[in-house]
């Protein structure tokens, strides 16, 4: 059952829909008076070096708001990102900067819900198999910030 409590900095709350007011079917509740945050538009970058995309990419891969993606996205970046192409880093960039809700990504990551398609590409799914961790490493903190991309190509 859900239990509804007043929420100033959480803006939805999980409920099924026959405990929700007025029944609505998508399985949360909106507070009324309280909005989402405005979050700018996602604006490429398309004057930036690649070194310098790489490095704001492994920062904002590190700086998520929530330690899940936080733990996911930095160990997948430390990993990879030096690896990279180009268009590799744009649909990384993108994926990680355009959604506003990074409960999104994260479930889109994890499978448990659907990737809309203008996200299900190559990194997607690279990011999707480094999620499974089939070699079960150990993902428990993030990995260090000054080791070099050069190390890991």
């Amino acid at each position: 059952m859900c239990r509804w409590t007043p929420a100033v900095l959480v803006p939805s709350v999980r409920c099924s829909s026959t405990s929700t007011p007025g029944g609505s079917d998508s399985g949360l509740y909106e507070p009324e008076g309280i909005k989402e945050p405005w979050i700018p538009e996602y604006q490429p970058r398309t004057d930036e070096h690649t070194e310098t995309k790489r490095s704001r990419l492994l920062y904002q891969s590190r700086k998520r708001g929530m330690l899940e993606n936080g733990l996911v996205l930095s160990t997948f970046a430390s990993r990879y990102l030096a690896g990279m192409t180009e268009t590799q880093l744009d649909a990384y960039d993108k994926l990680i900067n355009q959604p506003s809700n990074d409960w999104d990504i994260y479930y889109w990551a994890t499978g448990v819900r659907e990737t809309p398609a203008e996200f299900d590409g190559e990194i997607m799914t690279l990011l999707k198999e480094f999620i499974k961790n089939k070699d079960r490493e150990s993902r428990i903190a993030q990995p260090d910030l000054y080791e070099k991309f050069e190390d890991k190509a």
